[in-house]
């Protein structure tokens, strides 16, 4: 099996699972959790979204979070941003990194920004050009590259097209995700063998859910054809407000236990990493998907109860 000896782990929690909880998280909880996840050594982080609190009332704070955020040197911080004026406020935040979105699929991109696959590209336009211009690195996402909630199947050859679109626009990244987490080994294999055949590896990343338990093997797949960048959730927070039945995204833990395992280098002390989960089930209020995170906490309950026999 060819492997990487290291893997970047880019946390979109604070934002991408945030924005689906239906308790509106306090500020300083945001921020304590982001500052847990940068302890634990995660160096990439997605930590709000500059969209109108309208459509993602959870992440009407995003000044306040990118204000109040402590940036140590070597970790990258970027939001989402879904119009010049989301751009401009994640400028004037201090924001050096955005990430644009769009789907793969036409209806969910309608449902998603009201717009067009087409008109959605043109529209990047008014956001990563000056983005860029001012110095800020721009990712981008593509959503429902597997499949699609209202259509179903999704033809390839849309996410070979986007990723050359958005890549040509100057986006340094392009995640491609499992919307509604459907994608198997194979499909993975097949998606990921067309995109790489015209995109270096290190263009793209992968952005898996686990609605039906594949997500780990899907990753393996991305790892052995040169994926070394992997989208997680810390505890396997959120999903999708425009994904009907999609369940959280892959557990950073989860994904960080198995890399460890595989003997694949990643930079982030898991017992950190379990403790900032910890930290965002408390203040979201119900038990959080990971399946490492329920190993290891029904670990130390055990240990409790036996120091409590034994005493």
């Amino acid at each position: 099996m060819k492997l990487p000896a290291e893997v970047t782990i880019y946390e979109v929690g604070p934002r991408d699972g945030l924005q689906n909880e239906a308790r509106n998280v306090p500020t300083a909880d945001k921020i304590r959790f982001i500052d847990a996840l940068v302890a634990s050594g995660i160096r990439d982080i997605e930590i709000t979204s500059f969209v109108s609190p309208k459509w993602i009332p959870q992440l009407a704070d995003s000044a306040e979070v990118a204000r109040g955020v402590h940036r140590p040197a070597g970790v990258r911080m970027s939001a989402l941003v879904p119009n010049r004026r989301g751009l401009d406020t994640a400028l004037a935040s201090g924001m050096k990194e955005i990430a644009v979105f769009l789907s793969a699929s036409e209806t969910h991109n309608k449902k998603n920004v009201n717009k067009t696959i087409a008109d959605t590209l043109t529209a990047f336009d008014e956001v990563v050009k000056p983005a860029l211009a001012a110095g800020v690195s721009v990712r981008a996402y593509v959503s429902t590259v597997f499949g699609c909630p209202y259509e179903g199947d999704v033809d390839p050859e849309r996410s070979v097209e986007l990723t050359g679109r958005l890549r040509d626009l100057g986006v340094y990244q392009v995640s491609l995700g499992d919307t509604i987490g459907v994608a198997n080994p194979k499909q993975v294999e097949d998606v990921l063998g067309r995109v790489l055949a015209k995109h270096p590896a290190s263009a793209i990343a992968v952005h898996f859910h686990d609605t039906q338990g594949t997500a780990l093997a899907n990753c393996v797949t991305a790892l052995q054809m040169g994926i070394t960048t992997i989208d997680a959730a810390a505890g396997g927070l959120g999903g999708c407000p425009y994904a009907p039945g999609a369940s959280g995204n892959l557990a950073t833990e989860d994904v960080v236990a198995m890399l460890h395992g595989m003997g694949i280098k990643t930079g982030i002390d898991l017992d950190k990493l379990t403790e900032a989960s910890r930290t965002a089930a408390s203040f979201v209020g119900h038990e959080l998907p990971s399946k490492y995170l329920k190993a290891h906490l029904g670990k130390q309950a055990r240990a409790r109860r036996r120091a409590e026999m034994g005493s």
